[in-house]
This record gives C-alpha cells, sequence and structure tokens, in this order.
C-alpha cells in the first residue's frame, strides 16, 4: 500500500506543480505517456478518447475557474450525475486540482458544503488556490487517504470522484469508507476506470499503469461486489468511453439505503 501510495503521490505532486505554473499540457502529456487516458491507450491499437478539461461541456464547469479545470486529470464528470441540491454536503473523494469541488459548490448553494480529500500536498494547495481565486468559501480540502476519510459517520449526502478510486490501493476499503460517511438515503455517483474481464497479467503487474489506471481498476463485476460488501444498493455502473486497450472509463452510481 505504501508503496503504491508514493507512486501515486509522486505523479500527481508533478502534475500539480506543472499546473501551478500554468503547464496543463504537459501533465496530459504525462498522462498519454502512462498508458491511459489519452490517444492511444498505452496498448497496440489506437484508442482515441478525451479526457480532463475535454470532457466540461460549455455551461458544465460553472462555478470553477478555468485554471482548475484546465489542471483536471479525470475521465469523467461526475458532477453532471450526482444531481445535486441546495444544501446538500458533498464530498469529492481525490479532488485534485477543487475543479469538481468548486462546481459542486455552486450547485449546492446555499446553505450546503462541499469538501476535497486528497493525499497529495501541491494538489491541496492548487485547489485551495483556486478557491480563494473563486471567492468561494463554502469548500474545505482536507488532507488524508480515500482509505481513511478524517470525517465523522453519516455527515454527507453525496460522495463523488473523477477517475480517482481506481488508482488507490484498497479499493474495497475506499468503498466502505465512502458508505460510512453517507447519510442514510445518501448518494455515490463517481466516474471511475473498469478494467477489461480479460485484461492481461503483464498490464496489471505494471506499477507505472497503476498510477496511470489500468493495473489497479476493478472490473464491473469486483466493483459491483465491492459495493455491494460496502453496503451499498441500487447499484448502476454505465460505461462511457475507452480510456485504454484493456479499460473503460464509467458512471458508477449507487445509494446508501434509507431506514423503513
Amino acid at each position: 500500500m505504501d508503496r503504491v501510495r508514493s507512486e501515486v503521490r509522486a505523479r500527481y505532486a508533478e502534475a500539480a506543480t506543472r499546473a501551478a505554473g500554468s503547464e496543463p499540457e504537459p501533465a496530459r502529456a504525462a498522462e498519454v505517456a502512462a498508458g491511459c487516458c489519452g490517444p492511444g491507450g498505452g496498448g497496440s491499437g489506437p484508442v482515441d478518447v478525451a479526457f480532463g478539461a475535454q470532457l466540461y461541456e460549455p455551461g458544465e464547469a460553472a462555478g470553477s475557474p478555468e485554471a482548475a479545470v484546465a489542471a483536471s486529470l479525470g475521465c469523467g464528470v461526475p458532477t453532471a450525475v450526482a444531481e445535486l441540491r441546495p444544501g446538500e454536503v458533498v464530498l469529492d473523494l481525490g479532488s485534485g486540482a477543487g475543479a469538481d469541488v468548486l462546481i459542486s459548490a455552486r450547485r449546492v448553494a446555499p446553505g450546503g458544503r462541499v469538501f476535497g480529500l486528497d493525499m497529495t500536498p501541491e494538489m491541496l494547495a492548487l485547489a485551495r488556490a483556486n478557491a480563494a481565486a473563486a471567492g468561494i468559501e463554502n469548500v474545505e480540502f482536507l488532507h488524508g487517504y480515500l482509505e481513511d476519510v478524517p470525517l465523522p459517520d453519516a455527515g454527507v449526502d453525496v460522495v463523488i470522484s473523477n477517475c480517482v478510486i481506481n488508482l488507490a490501493a484498497d479499493k474495497p476499503a475506499v468503498l466502505r469508507e465512502a458508505a460510512r460517511v453517507l447519510r442514510p438515503g445518501g448518494r455515490f455517483a463517481v466516474s471511475d476506470v473498469l478494467a477489461d474481464p480479460d485484461v492481461d497479467d503483464r498490464t496489471r503487474a505494471a506499477t507505472s499503469r497503476w498510477t496511470g489506471c489500468v493495473a489497479g481498476a476493478l472490473t464491473r463485476a469486483e466493483f459491483t461486489a465491492a459495493l455491494v460488501e460496502a453496503g451499498l444498493t441500487d447499484i448502476e455502473i454505465v460505461a462511457t468511453h475507452r480510456v485504454h486497450e484493456h479499460a473503460a472509463a464509467a458512471i458508477v452510481r449507487a445509494r446508501k439505503p434509507a431506514p423503513r
């Protein structure tokens, strides 16, 4: 777990440093070179996909500074399907430069609040700078791990994430933590990477692919089983586009059961 975290942290610290220096394109180029989320897909066949800022439709990123969206390295737009409402509390797992946190903050105002959780200090600094530039105050960025969320039980209405759960060293633990912090009836709405059922062992074994997306990604069946084990229901998984020869991006939604 420590080795995986170290690899991922180093990768995204570099991306944050480049983005803070107004160099988001080199950060995106690094994603392509790592074999995920870019043309070529890291395999032998062409995989022409969009990722990061390219995925945000006009108007979808309202409330987030252009710099935050430009620094996005995600494979989806979870805020497009989370159905956020004023007054709700939202948690973004692996919040990066803060784009989805800031978009969410506008949607849950007035009365709502958004937490962004990230383990990379450089990303947290960038996210806080982006929030300050946008003048958004109903947000808080927390340092920590997805497997150990520093929030109390049952205090969050919606958990979102943009293609970060696949990078976690212990994904079932991440999903259990998401279920723990959700209120009864709370919603889980994330973008993530799903490995194909027949992904080969060589791709799985490459550490560099873990920091890119594929080696650590669950299959649809594995993700479903982990959500069920975490106690979540009403599971819906919809693939959106290919991000690698052996993987696809998907929207994953579920719900924490409400008391009867």
